[in-house]
């Protein structure tokens, strides 16, 4: 039997176009290289430090009785995650360096064309970072920008400190954006290009991937209510490294904090596993995606009907991953309202009561195995 061909759409150019796009500055925008750390506020911080240091592995750069800031282990910069004690879970940054130092001026100036909220501390924000930029951009997100940062020994040598499921770099961000097309649109002004993006027939965009380093992103827009963020990316070497971890977690009878998992995505090919910590928010853990560096790299298009677009082996997606995520912080750190979706969700139309999803495009409902219909409505998870 030959095997059916790939489902999604393989395009030269994004697919996607807003119709109510936020204005393009005519100020060039600020030469991002990579997601490289997050300012996430807790409410506990000695359990969340010991859920990312102790049972995740992530290395503590520096800490005081307010903060901790930790690192994965082929990392050079001082962290790619600052823990923050504070009376709201909520995210206080999330952070990208730029290029050169020049940047941050080209930042000041794209940002404030828009008439976004801006501020410059050339001591920067946190333990570690020189001169950063802080905004809060168009969507509600709290962005930072920095170029300067301490060095710090990179661990990528220290096997003796190696654990089964060692973290080695910051992947991604993940962020929930009510019209997705207006997101990217404006990360498209900031340089940022799509890679992957899930669409139906009549042209709702439900979620793109777009990249500034060369793998197929450094942040995801999720069509939902927002500005949240769904979650924060951290990459290992190898799908076993993501094993290792779901056996750690189940010997410390730590199960309750896989949410969704161990599993392979159609969109990215990526091997991930979704985690909460402590205060519910949610991290990824992510390995072997692919290189999308050429100017040429085609955009992939998923039917958002097709099972295998969020898991590859068509297991179905648990509600709260569509519909939980962590509030984002303004400047003065009071959380953003959250404005709802008026697309349709997608939830809704592939696990709601109306929905369907196929394996074969063309096969009707009926035609997925009676042991995988109950999977895909909401109500049947067990």
């Amino acid at each position: 039997m030959t095997p059916a061909g790939p489902e999604p759409v393989v395009t030269a150019d994004d697919p996607i176009r807003s119709g109510d796009p936020i204005p393009t500055p005519s100020s060039p925008p600020p030469d991002i290289l990579r997601a490289a750390s997050m300012e996430l506020v807790v409410t506990d911080l000695a359990a969340s430090r010991h859920f990312y240091v102790d049972v995740l592995g992530l290395v503590v750069t520096q800490e005081d009785d307010t903060c901790v800031y930790l690192r994965s282990f082929e990392e050079f910069i001082h962290h790619n995650l600052v823990l923050r004690a504070g009376p709201v879970a909520a995210v206080a940054a999330l952070s990208y360096r730029v290029r050169s130092p020049a940047d941050l001026d080209r930042a000041v100036a794209f940002y404030g064309e828009l008439g976004c909220r801006v501020e410059r501390r050339p001591e920067g924000f946190v333990a570690g970072v020189g001169d950063t930029v802080r905004v809060q951009d168009p969507l509600g997100f709290p962005y930072e920008l920095f170029h300067d940062v301490q060095h710090v020994e990179r661990l990528a040598w220290r096997y003796d400190l190696y654990t089964p499921g060692t973290l080695v770099r910051l992947d991604h961000f993940n962020q929930v954006t009510p019209d997705v097309p207006r997101a990217v649109a404006h990360l498209e002004d900031l340089g940022f290009r799509v890679t992957e993006d899930i669409q139906d027939e009549a042209g709702t965009t439900y979620a793109a991937w777009m990249r500034r380093k060369p793998t197929v992103h450094d942040t995801a827009l999720t069509g939902g209510d927002g500005p949240r963020l769904h979650h924060v990316a951290f990459a290992t070497h190898e799908k076993h490294n993501i094993l290792a971890i779901c056996d750690k977690l189940g010997a410390l009878r730590l199960s309750d904090r896989i949410e969704r998992g161990p599993g392979r995505h159609g969109v990215s090919n990526a091997f991930y596993l979704y985690l909460r910590d402590p205060d519910g928010h949610r991290i990824e853990i992510y390995t072997q995606d692919y290189y999308t560096g050429d100017p040429d790299n085609p955009v992939v298009t998923w039917d958002v009907h097709d099972n295998q677009r969020r898991d590859w082996w068509g297991n179905p997606v648990v509600p709260s991953w569509y519909t939980e995520a962590s509030l984002v912080l303004d400047l003065d750190g009071v959380p953003q309202p959250v404005r709802a979706r008026t697309d349709t969700s997608e939830m809704e139309v592939t696990i709601g009561a109306d929905g369907f999803s196929y394996t074969r495009k063309g096969d009707s409902p009926e035609e997925l195995p009676s042991w995988k219909q109950r999977e895909y409505k909401l109500g049947h998870q067990l």
